[in-house]
């Protein structure tokens, strides 16, 4: 595989490990909606990292909303971003930093 390639799956790997983090709060009812305030902003902040640019800010904004409003964690925004960026979009959005 070529570095690129390599690049791309790594970073579907890691937002599709983050999506499932932000949905486990909804093993614990209850509970799980406080986690949710400490990984609203955590969550936001890590795809303001990952996506660099106007639209890695949206979708930190995008994310930080909905990991805090209850019922909405099911959305899988982290591989929302990666499909948009990736496969939907024509062109590259913002430079993605290494992790």
């Amino acid at each position: 595989m070529t570095k690129k390639k390599d690049k791309k799956i790594k970073y579907l790997i890691l937002g599709l490990l983050l999506d499932l983090v932000g949905m486990s709060s909804l093993l614990f009812p209850g509970l799980g909606d406080m986690l949710d305030l400490i990984w609203a902003p955590v969550a936001g902040w890590l795809m303001t990292r990952m996506y660099q640019g106007k639209m890695g800010k949206a979708a930190g904004v995008v994310t930080f909303i909905e990991e805090l409003v209850p019922g909405l964690d099911v959305i899988p925004t982290f591989t929302i971003m990666w499909l948009y960026t990736y496969v939907f979009s024509g062109k590259k959005v913002g430079k993605i930093i290494d992790v």
